[in-house]
């Protein structure tokens, strides 16, 4: 399928496509507006153990939609698979990755609950309409993921540290990005930290756990925002026999707006 539409031309039906016919790249600039989802998806045995953790850490880990044992569809995409729309998939045995596919068609199990996390307001969206450049996107980037010496709070069967995504900020804009997350009931309140990475526990920038490097412009100050990749974090510490998130940063590009979201 050709690849030629930029992202941000791109609605988000047709970009499941291409992601279905095999396009593995990560989802960022794709379909501005459009709400973009992480996937998790474990037993049944674990699945309340799931619910469980995220209500403890809504703020890190809100959920959007919770699908049927077995079933790959969603009521935040018409017509989508979570088996092949993803670009691409990280596949878990007993805490441990072993695979990273473009499609969980073979992987996925009758047994299967896939959970969907992600905001109803996209923040590099407001962090744009608030005149804050996004490094990562200028870049061609992914965002750089760290995982934190905070701690999410236990629940269930699952613990594990909370992870962060840093955006490098102007100084002089980082009161305005910490603003910019909208209103409470949509959005986490602003970022976890801003300044020393050492206080979170972060010995480099140019080394994320999760996603790729992005390179800060002369006087940006590192801003981190909690991340839902947390859960994949808490996955590796749990060691559940199996389950299958996205690759960080090749999340689902849902059919929400988030003017809609707004209007819910």
């Amino acid at each position: 399928m050709p690849t030629s539409t930029p992202p941000g031309r791109t609605g988000p039906a047709e970009a499941r496509a291409r992601f279905r016919a095999g396009l593995a790249v990560h989802t960022a600039g794709w379909a501005p507006g459009r709400i973009r989802a992480h996937l998790a998806a474990v037993p049944v045995a674990w699945a309340q153990d799931l619910s469980l953790y995220c209500a403890a850490n809504r703020h890190v880990l809100p959920v959007l939609d919770i699908g049927d044992s077995g079933g790959w569809t969603t009521r935040l995409a018409a017509g989508a698979d979570l088996r092949t729309d993803l670009p691409r998939y990280r596949v878990w045995e007993d805490g441990g990755l072993v695979a990273e596919p473009s499609h969980v068609t073979g992987h996925w199990r009758d047994d299967l609950v896939p959970f969907l996390l992600g905001r109803p307001l996209s923040l590099d969206a407001r962090l744009a309409a608030a005149g804050v450049p996004l490094r990562h996107l200028e870049q061609g980037r992914s965002l750089p993921l760290f995982v934190t010496n905070r701690s999410c709070r236990p629940a269930g069967r699952l613990s594990g540290p909370l992870v962060v995504a840093m955006r490098p900020v102007p100084a002089a804009l980082v009161a305005t990005a910490r603003a910019a997350g909208g209103p409470a009931r949509f959005s986490q309140t602003g970022p976890v930290h801003a300044g020393d990475p050492a206080a979170l526990g972060i010995r480099a920038l140019s080394r994320p756990d999760f996603g790729t490097p992005v390179r800060p412009e002369p006087g940006d100050v590192p801003v981190f925002w909690a991340s839902a990749v947390s859960l994949q974090a808490a996955l590796m510490s749990a060691r559940p026999p199996f389950a299958l998130t996205e690759a960080p940063g090749h999340l689902l590009i849902t059919d929400l707006s988030t003017e809609t979201a707004l209007a819910a």
